[in-house]
């Protein structure tokens, strides 16, 4: 057989998979890399440009979530959108199948595997990634460039709710006022945030996310204000933090409320000087931004129990903008399920589907907890798993709502025995991972601890 001119890498921290995967794969293209730390991806990527990467979901000892690859996939597609990544998991798990697909991947195959099921699916990956490339701009449905770019980026909605939202919005926009989105999670604040951005006079510069939940007090200022060559061990060049790279255009702060207090006070030094500081330099660096934060936490409570500084607050909530919830805006769900429909039966390549009345009916009568995203996945859940062009009730797994109205608001709830059950119910949904839970329930991770003890659920 002769070989394929291509470029293939396998990362996998297990020295066996690596050598198993390359000697099937060495047999059809010519070039296949291994390596076993995903840490040297960015280094990698740099250097050489892949037909198709093998990625591993898991590395670390006794890990088993999957989050660890998902994380490395997100970083490879951050960089380049339309590398072709085929997952590796040791569990044929449908779920994690879905996310890492959601989250870019082009398929996954499960260890241990059939070499001919391996082979097929890279070659199926790599003749995609040629695809993409023959393409030129004018030949491509704007639709499709647009939805597979950044999916479910589009403002939908013609509820009366909804629309005072845009109004909003589009008044503050053409203003540099700080921003506060409230709201529950699902609702769309990024994509409000990124609408106010293209409608400032700030267009033409940099939208720059930092989901400050996520990052921890050792990453913080490294993320945030950059740093210089030999600041710390890993400081091997200088690198321009978040906050100066989006200068002259937006800087969006999602999850602003899970922020612990001691970065919070550095956070605020960088509003008040409009300056940052890189680690290892004593030279501060003039930033002009303009500021936009998001939460789906009541800050003025979590300022009364002493979680949130009061004077960060005023810096950031100049103006507020409440998105609401999906519930509050049924008359808006057929619209976003056909929206999400038709870029999901673009993305993987499926036959046109339609919703089926009853289907409709279904979706609209749901209380969607999980808000906008919820009907995204479970739109996109259903076009993965549907063999059928109509999509009808029975394709969709929601979540079950209390129908009877008036025995819900007669029962009497105890807010401590919600909140304990609540905790159990995210704790079990993902496997004790706490980083999960915390950002499920859309709290810091130091009150998830503090809540967990306090209900006598710690480990």
């Amino acid at each position: 057989m002769q070989k394929t001119s291509a470029k293939i890498l396998i990362v996998d921290d297990d020295a066996d998979i690596l050598t198993a995967a390359r000697v099937v794969l060495r047999q059809r293209y010519t070039h296949v890399d291994t390596e076993a730390n995903p840490q040297r991806l960015n280094v990698l990527l740099r250097q050489n440009q892949y037909h198709v990467i093998l990625l591993d979901m898991n590395y670390s000892a006794g890990r088993l979530s999957g989050n660890e690859g998902l994380f490395w996939l997100n970083q490879i597609r951050s960089l380049h959108p339309q590398q072709q990544v085929v997952m590796i998991t040791a569990y044929a798990d449908i779920q994690l199948a879905v996310e890492a697909m959601k989250q870019g991947a082009a398929d996954f195959i499960v260890k241990p595997w059939d070499n001919e099921k391996l082979e097929a699916t890279v070659y199926t990956a790599y003749q995609h990634s040629l695809s993409r490339k023959e393409i030129q701009p004018s030949q491509k449905k704007p639709l499709q460039e647009h939805a597979i770019a950044e999916l479910g980026s589009e403002i939908i909605g013609s509820s009366v709710a909804f629309k005072n939202v845009i109004a909003t919005a589009e008044k503050v926009a053409k203003t540099d006022a700080n921003i506060l989105l409230l709201g529950e999670n699902g609702t769309g604040k990024e994509l409000i945030a990124k609408y106010i951005h293209r409608q400032s006079l700030r267009s033409a510069g940099a939208f720059v996310k930092v989901d400050v939940g996520a990052l921890s007090a050792t990453l913080f200022e490294s993320e945030l204000f950059g740093h210089k060559k030999g600041a710390f061990t890993d400081a091997r060049e200088d690198r321009i933090g978040r906050i100066e790279s989006a200068h002259g255009g937006t800087l969006f702060l999602d999850e602003v409320g899970n922020l612990p207090l001691p970065l919070q006070v550095k956070l605020l030094s960088v509003l008040q000087n409009r300056e940052v500081i890189p680690l290892g330099s004593n030279v501060p660096v003039t930033v002009d931004i303009r500021l936009i934060c998001a939460t789906n936490l009541n800050l003025r409570h979590a300022i009364g129990i002493g979680e949130f500084r009061e004077d960060l607050l005023y810096r950031i909530n100049t103006v507020e903008v409440t998105v609401p919830p999906l519930r509050s805006r049924s008359q808006d769900i057929p619209a976003l399920a056909s929206h999400f429909l038709e870029i999901y039966t673009a993305k993987y390549r499926k036959e046109n589907k339609s919703l089926a009345e009853d289907a409709l009916v279904y979706l609209q009568k749901h209380t969607w907890p999980g808000n906008v995203r919820e009907l995204q996945h479970a739109i996109e859940r259903a076009v993965i798993m549907s063999d059928h062009n109509s999509l009808h009730k029975n394709d969709f797994l929601l979540s079950a709502k209390i129908e009877n109205e008036t025995e819900e608001k007669n029962e009497a709830f105890n807010l401590d025995e919600m909140e304990r059950k609540a905790i159990i119910a995210a704790i079990q949904k993902h496997s004790g991972n706490l980083s999960q839970v915390a950002k499920e329930l859309g709290v810091g991770r130091t009150t998830l601890y503090r809540k967990m003890t306090r209900y006598g659920l710690e480990k």
